[in-house]
């Protein structure tokens, strides 16, 4: 989060409101939480009262969806935290080889009713599968299942029915 100025605006009260606004409406606050948050948005008399409120907010879940076509990631992105791919059909390409990733672990959920999807973990990572369901499709992870220090652990849950998952760390 960006440093708040000392001196608290109006605006900068109501930008804090309206993120821990906008943190329920996505789900991530619950009522008792969002009325906690807001008392004290309200009530801050300076800039740094703030940030508790906001800092540690829960992760926005980043939502990815196709039909029919493809879904791909690769070269110099920026991995959120918590990503949730949908498609009836298409495919998934991941590749975090040479991705920005500031976690120490993030969650990928994938919800793929025939397409199949490919994660490339970059070197030294670590993935767990044991949260993908599957029906008539099947499951691969080539790579180490748990965490390791000091290296990315990614998380892989979600349905695919009659899809492929396959996860491995790329060749160097």
């Amino acid at each position: 989060m960006n440093r708040l100025p000392a001196h608290l605006s109006e605006r900068d009260r109501e930008q804090a409101v309206e993120l821990v606004q906008q943190a329920y409406a996505e789900g991530r606050l619950d009522p008792a939480e969002l009325e906690r948050r807001l008392d004290l948005a309200l009530t801050a008399t300076s800039a740094q009262e703030l940030e508790p409120i906001l800092g540690d907010l829960p992760d926005e879940v980043v939502r990815l969806r196709s039909t029919g076509g493809r879904v791909t990631r690769a070269g110099d992105w920026q991995v959120p935290r918590r990503l949730h791919i949908e498609s009836e059909f298409g495919k998934v390409r991941l590749d975090l080889s040479e991705a920005r990733i500031p976690y120490p672990r993030i969650d990928i959920e994938l919800r793929l009713a025939h397409g199949g999807a490919t994660i490339l973990l970059p070197a030294g990572a670590s993935a767990n599968v044991d949260g993908v369901r599957t029906e008539w499709g099947r499951v691969t992870c080539k790579a180490a299942g748990r965490p390791r220090p000091g290296g990315l652990h990614v998380q892989i849950s979600g349905e695919l029915p009659f899809g492929r998952l396959t996860v491995r760390t790329t060749r160097r």
